[in-house]
């Protein structure tokens, strides 16, 4: 059990950094010519990334009964 936590921590942590670094080239890419397809591409990959760091942290979070 602490060795699944350990490694979705890792992936967490791996996920925040490819999201941000893809913050970071969408924007640079925005500033110049846009090639837009490219510029959907990084967007939808950045929104999948999003979706799945949801998915880990909630996975993190403990179940609490009532």
């Amino acid at each position: 059990m602490l060795a699944d936590r350990d490694a979705l921590l890792r992936r967490l942590h791996e996920l925040r950094t490819e999201h941000r670094d893809l913050d970071t080239v969408i924007a640079r890419i925005e500033a110049g010519t846009a090639d837009q397809l490219h510029l959907q591409r990084l967007k939808k990959r950045k929104l999948k990334l999003k979706d799945e760091l949801a998915w880990i942290e909630s996975r993190l979070v403990p179940d609490i009964t009532a």
